[in-house]
């Protein structure tokens, strides 16, 4: 890739600030085999960035919401085109199927770049009330993380309200698949955003994730990422007293209530909690089943896993991919390992790489039933292929062993009365809950409750998140 050891800042293509800077090999999750190479950024590239974005504020924050429209469109059009680009660097890079990779992951860019076009077209920036103007204005310089496990959607719903609101910004995407990040800073070049407003710095997280979230020019973090690494960031943003908008981990809970079609419901689950490798922070991965049919519901849910094939991403037959690295291959093993000593009932997958596949990071899709609440594989966030299933003997029960997490991303609720599903989804403390397997939406808020995060992403939400409010008291028309 012909930019892959340089940032992008103040509109053009350039090479790291230190002569000799460290680099770093971007790994096929599907071989183990590096394919790429990227430089590592430092704290005088980000120097660099913020200082552009900075420039390029006081001009861009003072666009009008056509000129935004406009340009987001632009945005669109350019994404289009490399479609297929970036489909095959997100399979490449984390090892996501090809299919997947196309119809699911590059699919999300279009989606939210539609969602904020069509929020900026009717959102108002200006009101009136009792003599007083409320206006709604770009928070500043703005500094994006961004994971590994969806790399599209997260740059998108991170910039695309960016620059409907007016921002400038710097994004770090994550160092494990930095390619798609790359390919996007190429899409807003060619579609003319202007210099200084998007800057991109590769790097780890303790220095260039560090270096963005203490910066004093810097007025906005917006970080999706783990919660152990989110908390990194509060901290070094505490001493600028700097917004933090956090996106981080889950341990949802999927409720298959009594009327529920048990069949459906639990091989669905299944297949949602398998999908992507299990690398998303809104999976699944806690399923509830009345005790008295959990024998059934551990059946399907084995069928389900069975019937899944694993394989390379650019095999054609593959269903899921490996898991991102080897680090993350080995925790879900060791995760894997403890939830068989601590005894729950091992039904599908297990330990170890599927039949033929020696190489990569592959994972067997794995089921668990007789979880118990305090066993560690219903508590911790695993981010592989792991579903573990428990049984409750009363709707509380379910709906307090859902609640009982320090997380608070996503819920699902399955029921034969959609009415029965609006009454258990209140009492659920949690930032985005499916009813009966819902489409994907991409204007409904995304963000969690307690250690899942703050702040959401996704359509006016997000938007929202991007403005400060100001108050013009004494104001007369």
């Amino acid at each position: 890739m012909e930019h892959a050891k340089q940032f992008y800042i103040d509109g053009q293509w350039v090479d790291p600030v230190e002569q000799n800077a460290a680099t770093l090999d971007v790994i096929d999750p599907s071989t183990a085999g590096a394919f790429a190479q990227i430089s590592l950024g430092s704290a005088a590239d980000v120097d660099r960035a913020v200082a552009a974005a900075k420039r390029a504020f006081p001009a861009y924050s003072e666009t009008t919401v056509a000129q935004r429209i406009d340009l987001l469109q632009a945005v669109l059009d350019v994404y289009r085109k490399r479609y297929d680009d970036m489909a095959h660097a997100i399979s490449r890079e984390m090892g996501a199927p090809l299919q997947y990779a196309n119809d699911a992951q590059a699919w999300t860019g279009v989606a939210h770049l539609e969602a904020m076009i069509r929020t900026l077209d009717t959102f108002e920036f200006e009101c009136t009330k009792n003599s007083i103007l409320i206006r709604k204005e770009a928070v500043g310089v703005c500094g994006l993380i961004t994971p590994w496990n969806w790399p599209a959607l997260q740059i998108t719903t991170k910039v695309a309200p960016a620059l409907a609101a007016g921002c400038t910004m710097v994004l770090k995407p994550s160092e494990l698949a930095p390619l798609s990040g790359i390919i996007f800073a190429e899409i807003l070049h060619e579609a003319g955003v202007p210099a200084g407003v998007f800057n991109l710095v590769n790097g780890e997280g303790r220095t260039v994730g560090e270096a963005m979230s203490s910066h004093p020019d810097i007025d906005m973090m917006s970080f999706t990422g783990s919660t152990r690494a989110g908390v990194l960031v509060a901290k070094a943003a505490a001493d600028t007293v700097k917004r933090v908008h956090q996106e981080l981990g889950g341990k949802s809970a999927n409720l298959i209530l009594e009327d529920a079609d048990l069949k459906t419901a639990v091989m669905r689950g299944a297949r949602a909690c398998f999908d992507n490798s299990g690398q998303s922070c809104d999976a699944p991965t806690r399923m509830f089943v009345p005790r008295a049919r959990e024998a059934e519901a551990l059946a399907y849910a084995k069928e389900a896993a069975e019937a899944l094939r694993v394989g390379p991403a650019d095999a054609k037959e593959s269903d899921i991919g490996p898991v991102i690295s080897e680090q993350q291959f080995d925790k879900i093993q060791r995760l894997i390992g403890v939830g068989v000593e601590e005894g729950a009932t091992l039904v599908a997958g297990g330990l170890g790489r599927p039949e033929g596949l020696k190489n990569g990071y592959f994972v067997r899709p794995t089921v668990f039933g007789k979880v118990t609440p305090q066993m560690t594989i219903a508590r911790e966030e695993i981010f592989g292929p792991v579903l573990s299933i428990l049984a409750y003997d009363s709707e509380d029960e379910a709906i307090a062993m859902a609640n009982d997490s320090l997380y608070g991303l996503a819920g699902y609720v399955q029921s034969g009365s959609i009415e029965h599903a609006h009454a258990v989804a209140k009492r659920l403390r949690t930032g985005t809950i499916y009813l009966n397997y819902a489409d994907y939406n991409p204007d409904a808020p995304f963000g969690g409750f307690k250690q899942s995060g703050n702040g959401r992403e996704y359509g006016e939400f997000g938007l929202e998140d991007f403005l400060e409010i100001k108050g013009v008291v004494g104001y007369t028309v």
